[in-house]
C-alpha cells in the first residue's frame, strides 16, 4: 500500500560499480544477503549501472522471496527517474548515443530532444515510461518510493518558473501512477537541492514541493519521502536553516519532520570516503565500534531520519556495516 511502510535503519545502496555481469552477480549476493539479515530497503535508480543495478535488485528480490527470507510486503523498494538511463553497456561513440536516443526515445514519442534539459527529463511520458521499465526490470507490479531523480539538474537551463510548472506536470504525472497501483508514494531524491541557501540556481524548497504536491493531489497526497546526502562530511540538510516554512528557517531536516516527510539519508559513507581517517573524537563518540565506516554509519543513524543508505558489493561490507548497529532495528513508519 502507499502507507504504513516501516523501513529498516540501514539501507542497501547500488550506485557503485562496472557495468558487468559479475558485479550483477556481487550486488544480487550481497542484497540477499542483506534481506536475510533484516535490511528490507532497497534503493536504485535506472540510470544506474545501464539499468544492472535495478536488475540486481530484481535478482535478489526473487531469491529473497523464494527462500522465504522475507515477504514482498515486508520490503521497501525505492528506484528514480529522471536521467535517460542507458542499456546495459555505454555507447562506444556519440554517435552511437544519438541513435539510441532517437529510436528508443524520440521516434516512439516518448520524448523530444526539446524536453532533454542536460541529459534529463521531467516529462510526463518519459516520466511514465521509466516507472514501466523499473518495473520490468526489478520484477515488481508497484515501486513502493519512487523519486524524481536530481530535479534540480533542470534549474541548470530552465527559469524558477518553468521549472515549477515541469515539476506541477511531473507530480500530476505521479499522483496518477499511484492512482493505478505502479507506484506507492513518490519523492525527491537530490544531490545539492536540499543543502544550498535559496539564493542558489539549483536550490529545492520543501515548502514548495509540497504546495505543489498538495495542488495536484489535494490534501492527501502522494508526496512523503525526500532523499539527500547526509554523513559526517555533509551535515548541511542538519544544520543550515535553508528552508523556510512560512514562520521561520528550519533546516530541512526539521522541517520535514514537522511537516510529515520522511527522510532518507544517500551517501552515508561519502562513496567510501569515510570508511578510513577520521578524526580520533568520533572515535572516542563511538567507543564500541571496531572501523570508521561503522562509526560514519553510526552517525547517520543516529538522526531523526527513517534510513541510512549504504552502497555495499561485498559480503564482508555487509556484516562489517551491520556491526554499526547490534540488532535490525526498525525506524518508526515512514510514510504516515
Amino acid at each position: 500500500t502507499a502507507s504504513g511502510l516501516t523501513v529498516s535503519s540501514i539501507g542497501m545502496g547500488t550506485y557503485l560499480g562496472e557495468c558487468e555481469d559479475a558485479e550483477d552477480e556481487r550486488y544480487a549476493t550481497v542484497l540477499a544477503a542483506g534481506i536475510g539479515s533484516g535490511i528490507n530497503l532497497l534503493d536504485t535508480a535506472i540510470n544506474y549501472r545501464c539499468q544492472r543495478s535495478e536488475k540486481a535488485v530484481g535478482s535478489a528480490l526473487r531469491k529473497a522471496l523464494h527462500s522465504g527470507a522475507a515477504a514482498r510486503e515486508e520490503i521497501v523498494v525505492s528506484t528514480k527517474g529522471g536521467y535517460i538511463p542507458l542499456v546495459g553497456t555505454p555507447p562506444a561513440t556519440p554517435d552511437a548515443y544519438r541513435s539510441y536516443l532517437k529510436t528508443e526515445y524520440f521516434e516512439p514519442g516518448i520524448m523530444s530532444p526539446a524536453e532533454v534539459v542536460g541529459g534529463h527529463c521531467l516529462k510526463p511520458l518519459f516520466l511514465t515510461d521509466q516507472v514501466n521499465r523499473s518495473r520490468a526490470n526489478i520484477g515488481v507490479d508497484c515501486i513502493d518510493i519512487f523519486y524524481l531523480h536530481n530535479p534540480e539538474q533542470q534549474l541548470k537551463m530552465l527559469s524558477r518558473a518553468q521549472f515549477l510548472d515541469a515539476v506541477r506536470s511531473a507530480f500530476a504525472t505521479l499522483e496518477s501512477l499511484v492512482s493505478d497501483g505502479a507506484i506507492g508514494c513518490y519523492g525527491c531524491a537530490t544531490w545539492d537541492g536540499f543543502r544550498v541557501f535559496p539564493a542558489h540556481k539549483n536550490y529545492l524548497s520543501l515548502a514548495e514541493l509540497l504546495g505543489i504536491a498538495a495542488e495536484v493531489g489535494g490534501k492527501d497526497h502522494h508526496f512523503r519521502v525526500v532523499q539527500l546526502p547526509i554523513n559526517l562530511a555533509m551535515t548541511e540538510g542538519l544544520r543550515s536553516p535553508m528552508q523556510h516554512d512560512g514562520a521561520t528557517n528550519l533546516p530541512l531536516v526539521e522541517m520535514a519532520n514537522d511537516c510529515g516527510v520522511s527522510v532518507v539519508a544517500s551517501a552515508s559513507l561519502m562513496q567510501s570516503q569515510l570508511t578510513r581517517g577520521l578524526p580520533p573524537a568520533v572515535e572516542a563518540t563511538y567507543p564500541g565500534l571496531e572501523t570508521d565506516a561503522q562509526r560514519a554509519i553510526a552517525f547517520v543513524r543516529s538522526l531523526p531520519i527513517a534510513s541510512a543508505l549504504v552502497g555495499m558489493r561485498l559480503i564482508e561490507h555487509l556484516e562489517e556495516n551491520l556491526r554499526s548497529a547490534p540488532a535490525p532495528a526498525l525506524a518508526p513508519t515512514i510514510l504516515s
